[in-house]
């Protein structure tokens, strides 16, 4: 999905439409998180970060679960050399937890589909089918 420019949609005299500047909306799952990028009366950019969540009541009405945060330019450097080590540090560390647990979906040479794991327990079952 795109960003989109809002600045080609403002109208003169609309301060509405002049906060809002640029979007991007990613679609994630269960999830949408919106990057907007909006101006301050001094015409400085900021960013809000909006996830966006789908919750349904008990009645089976559903509403939107919303949580912001606010990006000011003079913490962008910051903000992002964290998220990148963090984001860093969750796949490396993925990386190896997946290895142990690789679960891959393979043909057998009967065309049949075979799923293979890596042994998880030292403990022995008998072949029911022998």
């Amino acid at each position: 999905m795109e960003g989109f420019d809002k600045k080609d949609e403002m109208k003169e005299g609309d301060s509405k439409f002049r906060e809002e500047i640029f979007s991007k909306a990613v679609r994630a799952g269960k999830r949408t998180y919106f990057f907007d990028v909006k101006s301050t009366r001094k015409d400085e950019y900021y960013l809000t970060i909006t996830e966006s969540k789908k919750r349904y009541d008990q009645d089976g009405k559903f509403h939107f679960e919303k949580h912001k945060i606010f990006l000011y330019k003079e913490d962008f450097e910051k903000f992002s050399d964290g998220l990148n080590e963090v984001i860093d540090f969750i796949k490396a560390s993925q990386s190896i937890e997946d290895a142990e647990i690789d679960i891959e979906m393979t043909i057998s040479e009967d065309e049949e589909e075979v799923m293979t794991t890596k042994d998880y327990t030292s403990v022995d079952f008998d072949d029911l089918n022998s």
